[in-house]
């Protein structure tokens, strides 16, 4: 069970981050579920901000961490997580210096979390790439599509 998973792994699903913009927070069609981008926002406020360079590449897998927690969050409020068949793609954006090349392990926090929680379900194909800004100041965005 899921829901077991996420309680080994101490993660408690508050209500997931309301839109910042005009836009649904989660799209279905027919077996896929489009997650919108995600930031590393807890308790309405963005946790992680700034720019990503080498010396807080921890704390920018935390901030990309905390988005892949927010994607579970309003798949869970939209459809329940047991209904989710399989982790097909992750988009990950990190606000980064031009110098900075570590995009990968960044976006690695959330995809190790998934994979996870899910197993095999959630082995994804993704992208993860440097970007100049991002909304609200956020140090990462992450986006999703599942199957149901």
């Amino acid at each position: 069970m899921i829901k077991d998973r996420l309680e080994e792994l101490g993660i408690v699903l508050s209500d997931p981050p309301q839109p910042a913009g005009a836009y649904a927070p989660v799209a279905i069609s027919k077996n896929l579920v489009f997650v919108s981008g995600q930031v590393p926002m807890q308790n309405g406020i963005i946790k992680y901000k700034g720019v990503v360079d080498d010396a807080n590449i921890d704390v920018a897998k935390e901030s990309a961490r905390l988005c892949a927690i927010n994607i579970l969050a309003q798949l869970e409020k939209k459809i329940g997580l047991e209904r989710v068949q399989k982790f097909v793609r992750l988009n990950g954006f990190i606000r980064a210096g031009s110098d900075f090349t570590a995009h990968p392990q960044v976006i690695d926090a959330a995809s190790n979390l998934i994979f996870g929680i899910f197993g095999e379900r959630g082995r994804h194909t993704r992208i993860a790439v440097g970007v100049s800004s991002l909304p609200l100041g956020s140090m990462t965005e992450i986006d999703a599509i599942v199957q149901i």
